[in-house]
């Protein structure tokens, strides 16, 4: 099952996303409120477009929204392919490295993304696989951490280079407002081990699979759940492989109208133009 928050009439919509249509899930403003609901799965198969339950509408006339607008937490994993760490010469982690991002942090999957000069001169890409929190998790086992998945989708992480490294703490170069591509849906069947790949114009610069984790999306909510509650519609970002700018000799960053397209083979892609002012 593939579901989308989508933007209609000034406001947003959880949908089921078949083929050709969307089925906008009656009651439910975003993936964030479905994904509240114990029952979410079973409502959102059944939604089929009558007046009571949704309605439905052609694809060709949705607008994405961040896939889950408003998740209580994001966690970010650095460090988690083998090929990203060797080019940023570190060693192979013994725990998962973690910072965070905010929900203002996100963006729609095909949104502009608008960046302050004064952060511009470092702009990086970073293709990532994000995991989505079905079912609250408190200190679960990895066993039990499958079953609190719901589902899978695309985060294309611009990244500031400059801001990251201003400190030993990475996360300022990674909140910047509406600056995360998140999206187009979250898909509840796709299994790990598929393409994911970043392209700047068109240019390939990352290309990878995503079982190719050194800690995978399982591990990583048992581990985090160790730490604090996962909530329903939370968001594990699980780390880039190699081939981000930063790590180019020379270096090579993003420019003032250049658009990054991150894709994962079975779910879709996340494409953004960058507009820096």
């Amino acid at each position: 099952m593939k579901l989308a928050t989508l933007r209609l009439d000034g406001t947003t919509v959880a949908a089921r996303i078949d083929d050709g249509a969307a089925t906008i899930i009656a009651g439910y403003s975003d993936l964030s409120a479905l994904l509240a609901d114990p029952d979410w799965r079973a409502i959102a198969a059944a939604a089929d477009g009558s007046s009571a339950t949704g309605q439905t509408i052609d694809l060709t006339m949705v607008d994405y929204a961040p896939v889950v607008p408003k998740p209580s937490k994001v966690i970010c994993v650095g460090l988690n392919y083998a090929s990203h760490i060797a080019e940023m010469n570190r060693d192979k982690p013994e725990y998962p490295t973690l910072f965070a991002k905010f929900a203002e942090s996100l963006t729609g999957p095909y949104d502009d993304v608008v960046i302050p000069a004064y952060a511009a001169d470092a702009l990086d890409w970073e293709a990532e696989l994000a995991v989505i929190v079905g079912k609250r998790a408190r200190q679960v086992t990895e066993a039990e951490a499958a079953d609190c998945i719901a589902g899978y989708s695309v985060v294309n992480d611009y990244t500031m280079r400059d801001y990251q490294y201003r400190s030993m703490q990475w996360d300022q170069g990674k909140w910047f407002e509406k600056a995360t591509g998140f999206g187009p849906i979250l898909d509840t069947d796709y299994v790990p081990g598929t393409r994911i790949e970043a392209r700047l114009d068109g240019e390939l610069m990352q290309s990878a699979t995503t079982d190719d984790l050194v800690f995978g999306p399982v591990q990583l909510v048992h581990y985090v759940s160790q730490i604090v509650t996962l909530q329903p519609g939370d968001v594990i970002c699980t780390g880039t492989t190699g081939g981000v700018g930063h790590a180019r000799k020379p270096a090579r960053y993003i420019q003032d109208g250049q658009t990054i397209e991150v894709s994962i083979e079975g779910i879709g892609f996340v494409r953004n133009k960058t507009i820096v002012k």
